[in-house]
């Protein structure tokens, strides 16, 4: 196994930016995305990630306009 082999995406969100536009729900190839029911301070209900089915693709990160999403590479 090579080192990029050996390298995992992990998903953070920042709910707080979410503006719901919900681009990125239809875009999870995993059906890994929803909209919560709580409020941000925006007003706005954010999307929440079920992080037990995220493959971290990156999917939703490339749609999103509002940088919602952050992908980190970790080893």
């Amino acid at each position: 196994m090579s080192k990029k082999d050996s390298k995992k995406s992990v998903l953070t969100l920042h709910p707080e930016r979410c503006k719901g536009c919900r681009y990125c729900i239809p875009t999870c190839p995993k059906d890994a995305i929803s909209v919560s029911e709580k409020i941000n301070q925006k007003g706005y209900k954010p999307v929440m990630v079920d992080m037990e089915t995220c493959i971290g693709c990156g999917s939703c990160y490339t749609i999103c306009p509002d940088y919602v999403f952050e992908i980190k590479e970790v080893q």
